[in-house]
């Protein structure tokens, strides 16, 4: 519950009130202080006792007009639309929602220990590696693009990396009214470019590395404004842990100098000494010997983040040695055997570094002929269709067939051909993404083949024309054919 007076002293702490605007045929009390027992930003599910946002580029009037044939009576905005009920006009829709939907569910974020990761890639591994760690000793939440639990043991699929700010609100609430203590989750770039996590202070954030993506029209214009919005994580985290091998570290380290922090990577006092298939050893704080599930040096190095963050939420050294042996993420690096005895690798590499990462990886085991599948997904991420060809142009050795991943409203083998142009050799296109990971399986003949799936890890479905479409899924496909 949340009254009016409540919400224009909100706004004006945060020096985002304009005015109320009534229109003339509309007769409203000015004394009255209204109470709203519901928000929300979906015009469909409103009523007398909603306060609504109206929010969004693709935001229609005609949206609004239905709110209030369903009995709406106020609404946020920054824009006047006319209607017949008062609007709360604001600077800033997002910066709205957020802190009024903190004080609606009684500041959920205080009651938890927050735990936030970043980073171009390895977010879902680092915090799968921190949910496992600290569910040794706390109750504990996650929120992650792959699977989001606010209780411990339901487990239901992300719609955002993300979520909306009045979403994560209500689910922060519901975590701590099921016991959770801590709450783990990925904070992208896009979450600070739209405001989801405004006003939200984390107890540590995690930087784990960043490089070109995510660039394009309807996501950040340059790399200087994606690689800004990243770092907002560190200016609103009370402790930090970062990479100190990734890129433009200097420039991160000075924005640091005066918070808690760790470092961890070459040349620094935390760093992988001896990584092998399945285990690894560090020194620096978490001095020891680790087991791990993952495959990959990279995987490694999250862990190791995740280990330092949980470190300082006071996890014991015998709960991230246990966490992150056990940590198992769906998606990241699975890997199946066929009846011929070549390997299939599943992950959800989607960029040019994962991608260059998980060959390599690949590439350390397999000795054979090694086929790649790969796509790219519509409407997002441009960039990326010529970083692939880069990453195919340099292992000339690599079988490559190109196929359908999330289209949305692109046509599959436009983006195919586009990825395709720049490519020094000839590739195979079979857009249909289930007959590409059959025929890349019956191309392996031995054990030291292999097939790499990449870019859509556990997801089982496609986006196309704005819908998820059902879709078996890369996994289940690669144990159909194997």
């Amino acid at each position: 519950m949340i009254t009016l007076k409540q919400v224009l002293d909100i706004l004006k702490q945060d020096n985002n009130f304009r005015s109320i605007n009534s229109q003339e045929n509309y007769s409203w009390n000015w004394k009255e202080n209204p109470t709203f027992s519901k928000l929300s930003y979906d015009s469909r599910q409103t009523d007398s006792q909603t306060l609504f946002f109206a929010k969004g580029q693709q935001f229609k009037k005609a949206f609004l007009t239905q709110a209030v044939q369903n009995g709406l009576t106020f609404y946020i905005s920054e824009i006047d639309y006319g209607v017949d009920i008062p609007v709360i006009l604001v600077n800033c829709v997002k910066q709205a929602m957020s802190l009024v939907a903190m004080a609606f569910y009684d500041n959920p974020q205080e009651k938890l220990k927050l735990l936030a990761f970043t980073g171009t890639k390895g977010k879902t591994t680092a915090a799968y590696f921190a949910y496992s760690i600290l569910s040794q000793e706390f109750p504990t939440a996650m929120l992650s693009t792959m699977n989001t639990t606010l209780d411990g043991k339901t487990f239901f699929k992300s719609t955002l990396s993300t979520p909306e700010s009045l979403d994560l609100m209500r689910m922060m609430a519901e975590a701590v009214q099921n016991g959770m203590t801590h709450l783990v989750m990925e904070v992208s770039s896009q979450a600070y470019l739209v405001k989801r996590v405004y006003g939200l202070i984390f107890d540590v954030g995690v930087f784990l590395n960043i490089s070109p993506d995510h660039i394009g029209p309807i996501e950040h214009p340059t790399f200087e404004d994606y690689f800004y919005h990243k770092r907002q994580l560190l200016a609103n985290s009370r402790a930090v842990v970062i990479n100190s091998q990734m890129m433009h570290f200097e420039l991160i380290k000075e924005q640091v100098e005066n918070q808690d922090y760790d470092f961890y990577g070459a040349n620094s006092d935390n760093q992988i000494i001896n990584s092998q298939a399945f285990s690894f050893e560090l020194r620096g704080k978490l001095t020891g010997s680790y087991d791990c599930q993952l495959l990959g040096e990279f995987n490694q190095e999250n862990a190791l983040a995740a280990g330092l963050a949980c470190l300082r939420l006071r996890a014991s050294q015998a709960a991230i040695q246990t966490g992150i042996a056990k940590a198992h993420v769906p998606g990241r690096m699975e890997v199946l055997t066929q009846t011929n005895g070549a390997k299939v690798f599943v992950d959800y590499a989607h960029n040019q570094d994962s991608l260059t990462k998980l060959i390599q990886v690949v590439k350390a085991y397999q000795k054979g002929k090694i086929i790649l599948i790969l796509g790219a997904p519509g409407n997002k991420g441009e960039s990326r269709r010529a970083d692939f060809a880069q990453v195919i142009n340099d292992y000339s050795d690599l079988i490559v067939i190109l196929t359908a991943d999330d289209p949305n409203f692109e046509d599959p083998l436009a983006i195919c051909q586009e990825i395709a142009k720049p490519i020094t050799r000839a590739v195979d296109m079979i857009i249909d993404r289930e007959e590409a990971i059959k025929q890349a399986l019956s191309l392996t003949t031995g054990e030291e083949d292999a097939v790499i799936i990449a870019g859509k890890g556990a997801d089982a479905f496609q986006i196309v024309k704005g819908e998820r479409m059902a879709y078996a899924g890369d996994l289940a496909l690669a144990k159909k054919y194997r």
